[in-house]
């Protein structure tokens, strides 16, 4: 870690408090829902050639296939692959015949409205009205949904009433006691200046994603005075910032929008010509996430999306549910990805903070909570998804070391480690009980839903399924919730949130910044976009060139890194920028507050 130098622009001194990011809270029934309440929800259909769909992605991604790069648009991925116009037409008419109306249909589902007696008679279900952790409200299903033999049989789903915990973010403050010893040492905060540096980002006076749409998908609103006061202190404009409220979205919270406004500002410090686009949920279930990304591809609108929260995948399987299997969802959001793909969408996510041990064990959510909370359940091996769909790239993290040379504002790579912090016993969903043997570190793993994508078929990656991460950039380490004291060499970043400075740790730091780096990509290729990066990546790794730092030392808790070729905790590396964006021969960012690098 680096300092910031005394002469940093805008900067005073940085206050640090040990705050408390709310966790999301399972989805518990409160009491039954009137019957004429009115009901929106979606029946999702699957797509048509869906092999053909395969084959085209990977076209897409291969030089001197007559599609490389040949990006479709929405009404020709709908035309091609879209639901079954037949199938759509039947959801309608049957759907009618209960009183329930069809509001809209995209490429994946039928958009419908009805009452509650109406959807309950429809679906077999009994619903009741639950409350999210910020107040609003939705409704859950305490029996399993059961569509019409006929719709069911076509491929039917309904998850809008499914009480599966929300995803959570990827992000924490950091410990408030490492930041007051190292405030004024050589082992201060970053920018994202340091990071363009460190990473040889190519020169912000040549690039600036400028022409580029950043999607930022997240709950909660922000401050444009915290956006003027970080983009003040790194010294750039605030970025132009447009606001997409899903549902409503949910209002600005301390430190309820920690996340949101880590993400902005970000994204915004590595790409500033970028627009960035917050997609404002009201809360992080499955509902508003297939909602949102089902309105990204349609509407075509972004170039790249990032999305800095996870869940882990065991919790839709059906030894998590009393049998009921729920994998069925990740298919879904799988299917909406690959629409992106198509179209030339680069997904980004979070690959996660607890290392190799994303998944609590049963117990965690099947014991009755206690006040206090007691210890039930252990962090079992495991991922989390979005960072696990194959059609999305995970992004894990390091703690990053540079140079201190007062009064310099230098910030040259110097090392990166891997080790993961153990972690106090916590509540990491907000079921109201605890977990133990928890790490913080760089979410990594192979998933138990899908298999190994093409792109990593020519990689050794120890496992015949997905593997995340992909790439990793800082994410830094020592969270409040870290058994103290830490290890050395601890990074970490400075994020603005209700008028002040913290400092953030997590890889909701490195999916923004490698959005923003994929942007500086997009405007060197004159507004081509990039698709599914992944395929990029795993060339670059088989060329065994400059393009990864590698031979990083750490663990996840179950494997520790490589020397070479594909790292269990890493993915391929942390990125020379340059080379990995294909801009070799850009001027490089140079020290942070000059003109290459403000």
């Amino acid at each position: 870690m680096r300092k910031m130098a005394e002469n940093t622009p805008g900067l005073t001194v940085l206050c640090f408090v040990l705050v408390t990011v709310a966790s999301a809270q399972a989805q518990s029934p409160v009491s039954p829902a009137p019957a004429n309440q009115v009901v929106q929800f979606s029946v999702y259909l699957p797509l048509r050639n869906s092999d053909q769909l395969d084959q085209l992605i990977t076209n897409l991604q291969t030089q001197g296939s007559a599609n490389y790069q040949q990006w479709l648009t929405p009404q020709q991925f709908r035309e091609q692959f879209g639901a079954s116009p037949t199938t759509i037409a039947q959801v309608e008419s049957q759907m009618a015949e209960y009183g329930i109306t069809t509001l809209g249909t995209t490429s994946h589902s039928v958009e419908l409205q009805g009452t509650v007696a109406a959807v309950e008679k429809c679906l077999s279900v009994t619903l009741w009205n639950t409350t999210y952790p910020n107040g609003n409200q939705g409704l859950v299903s305490t029996t399993p949904v059961k569509l019409p033999a006929d719709l069911a049989q076509a491929g039917g789903q309904v998850i809008s009433f499914a009480a599966l915990p929300p995803h959570h973010v990827h992000s924490s403050p950091v410990s408030a006691g490492p930041i007051v010893a190292n405030q004024f040492s050589p082992l201060g905060p970053y920018l994202t200046s340091d990071f363009k540096q460190a990473y040889d980002f190519p020169s912000g006076a040549v690039l600036t994603g400028a022409g580029r749409k950043i999607g930022i998908v997240d709950s909660g609103d922000y401050l444009p005075s915290d956006m003027a006061l970080y983009f003040e202190l790194v010294g750039l404009p605030v970025p132009t910032i447009e606001e997409i409220e899903v549902d409503g979205g949910a209002p600005f919270s301390f430190p309820g929008s920690l996340e949101t406004e880590t993400d902005l500002e970000q994204a915004g410090g590595i790409a500033p010509g970028a627009t960035l686009v917050l997609y404002n949920l009201p809360e992080l279930s499955d509902q508003e996430l297939l909602e949102t990304y089902t309105n990204i591809v349609e509407t075509n609108a972004v170039d790249i999306v990032s999305s800095s929260f996870g869940k882990a995948e065991g919790i839709y399987t059906a030894a998590y549910n009393s049998g009921q299997d729920f994998t069925y969802i990740l298919r879904i959001y799988s299917d909406i990805f690959r629409h992106g793909n198509a179209e030339g969408i680069t997904f980004l996510a979070s690959s996660g903070d607890n290392a190799g041990l994303g998944l609590p064990s049963l117990s965690y959510f099947t014991t009755t909570p206690q006040v206090p909370p007691v210890v039930a359940g252990v962090f079992l091996p495991g991922i989390e998804h979005p960072a696990s769909d194959p059609n999305v790239t995970a992004v894990g993290g390091t703690n990053l070391v540079t140079t201190y040379n007062p009064p310099s504002t230098e910030s040259n790579y110097v090392s990166e480690n891997a080790f993961p912090d153990p972690l106090t016993n916590y509540d990491p969903y907000g079921v109201g009980n605890l977990a133990s043997g928890g790490l913080w570190g760089s979410g990594s793993g192979a998933s138990v839903i899908f298999s190994k994508p093409p792109y990593q078929l020519s990689t050794n990656t120890g496992s015949n399924m997905r593997t995340i991460p992909d790439i990793s950039m800082q994410m830094g380490g020592c969270p409040a919730i870290a058994v103290q004291p830490c290890g050395p060499d601890r990074s970490f970043a400075v994020v603005a949130l209700d008028g002040e400075f913290f400092g953030v740790v997590g890889t909701s730091l490195a999916s923004p910044d490698m959005a923003g780096a994929l942007a500086l990509a997009e405007q060197n290729l004159g507004g081509l976009r990039l698709g599914n990066f992944n395929y990029q990546i795993y060339r670059e790794l088989a060329q065994q060139l400059f393009f990864f730092h590698t031979n990083i030392p750490g663990n996840n808790g179950i494997e520790s890194t490589t020397i070479f070729g594909y790292d269990p905790v890493l993915g391929a590396g942390t990125p020379f920028m340059r080379n990995v964006i294909l801009t070799p021969f850009l001027p490089a960012a140079g020290n942070p507050g000059t003109a290459s690098n403000p």
